[in-house]
């Protein structure tokens, strides 16, 4: 359905998009993950015809999109802020782009009521936009790009300004509406639970670059280097010496798993890999973070040489600030790690 290659922007002499490759399949949802100036919302804009490419060429069904405007590239594009027209009602909104394609008014009539129902709002269709809540303008901002039957749908941070436990609500209500539409999806979200969530394949971005790109559980797993690792909230990470199936690092000896790269590396250890034990206690628990369901605690050497080491645990099992601890690491939860590029 999509494809990029050797997609490059630059601003000044920065390459904002530095001859990135990427490919969607026809009905995948492919989310684009990556902090601020990483380039995501630029590749999506470039996808769209919203920004010049530089060099390099954007497909959609095999065409070449140089020189094709926005209106007819067949894609459908949803903002984080919705751009709503105010002076619409929602059957407005969302008719707009069927009225600018010349769609008969009994037809339209009809889309509409079938998005409304479709996203959650039968019958809102006379309602003024200014009256709707945060999620109630994130679904028609959704019916609106769906209505002309997009090839594909841009979905720019699009569930960003909503609280948590709406966010959490609409992205699998989202996940289930693609399923049933076959609507091929490229989204981009800095949001990682957001992204895992909504995401057949995962794509990390780093100064324009593609850092990692794999199915969520792949990618959650077995970050490639140590800025995914610790864009995805892992801060484990040490330096190390793999020889064989072990390694020696500032906080003792950590298995790793068999096939792992040798030599000098940097290793990853999830905070739920690490165990305490009764046995040698050569660490202190420096301070505990409620989480939920689960207390992160933050461990520190007690002779004070090496970096904190985080555990993940349940509450029953967290010890108190100051208590004496030793440590085990899981090997199902180290992972060495490739080099940055």
């Amino acid at each position: 359905m999509l494809r990029l290659d050797a997609a490059t922007v630059r601003f000044g002499e920065r390459a904002v998009l530095d001859a990135v490759d990427l490919e969607v399949a026809e009905h995948e949802t492919v989310c684009v993950l990556g902090p601020s100036g990483s380039g995501k919302s630029t590749l999506l804009r470039a996808v769209a015809g919203l920004q010049t490419l530089d060099g390099g060429r954007v497909l959609l069904g095999g065409a070449d999109q140089r020189g094709v405007p926005v209106h007819r590239r067949g894609v459908g594009l949803m903002f984080q802020d919705h751009q709503l027209f105010p002076q619409r009602d929602v059957a407005g909104n969302v008719s707009f782009g069927l009225r600018m394609r010349g769609v008969p008014r009994a037809e339209r009539a009809r889309r509409v009521a079938d998005l409304l129902d479709l996203v959650g709002l039968p019958g809102a269709g006379r309602r003024p936009v200014g009256v709707l809540s945060g999620g109630e303008q994130q679904r028609v901002a959704l019916a609106r790009a769906l209505a002309p039957r997009p090839r594909l749908l841009m979905l720019d941070e699009p569930l960003g300004q909503l609280d948590r436990g709406l966010r959490e609500r609409l992205v699998v209500e989202l996940r289930q509406l693609f399923g049933r539409l076959g609507t091929t999806v490229l989204a981009v979200t800095h949001d990682q639970g957001e992204a895992f969530a909504l995401a057949d394949r995962v794509v990390v971005m780093r100064d324009g670059r593609i850092a990692q790109t794999g199915a969520p559980v792949e990618v959650w797993s077995r970050p490639a280097s140590e800025f995914v690792a610790r864009f995805l909230g892992f801060d484990n990470v040490v330096a190390a010496r793999v020889d064989g199936r072990t390694a020696r690092t500032a906080w003792g000896t950590v298995p790793v798993p068999e096939g792992s790269p040798q030599g000098e590396r940097r290793l990853l250890v999830r905070p739920g890999g690490v165990r305490l034990t009764a046995g040698e206690r050569g660490w202190t628990v420096e301070s505990r973070t409620f989480r939920g369901s689960r207390v992160a605690v933050l461990l520190r050497p007690v002779d004070g040489d090496g970096p904190p080491l985080e555990a993940e645990l349940s509450l029953r099992e967290a010890p108190e600030e100051g208590a004496a601890v030793g440590v085990e690491f899981r090997v199902e939860d180290v992972v060495v790690l490739g080099p940055d590029g």
